[in-house]
């Protein structure tokens, strides 16, 4: 079982790494209009990797690992 929420902990992951990084890109070809809101979902991702990280170090689970390192 231990192995299913590893897998799963990393596709969550992947999935915010991906979305990170699309949404830099967008921020790139974005309106003037949309950049705040492109800036709030940056921070938001960023918040959501770093309390993902701080929870991991809590638990002395390996952060790099598990793709948070």
């Amino acid at each position: 079982m231990e192995k299913r929420y590893l897998e799963y902990l990393q596709d969550v992951l992947i999935t915010l790494h991906q979305n990170l990084h699309e949404t830099r890109e967008r921020k790139l070809f974005a309106d003037p209009a949309e950049l705040d809101y492109i800036e709030g979902k940056l921070m938001a991702y960023q918040e959501i990797l770093a309390i993902m990280r701080q929870s991991a170090q809590q638990f002395h689970l390996p952060t790099h690992e598990i793709g948070l390192g």
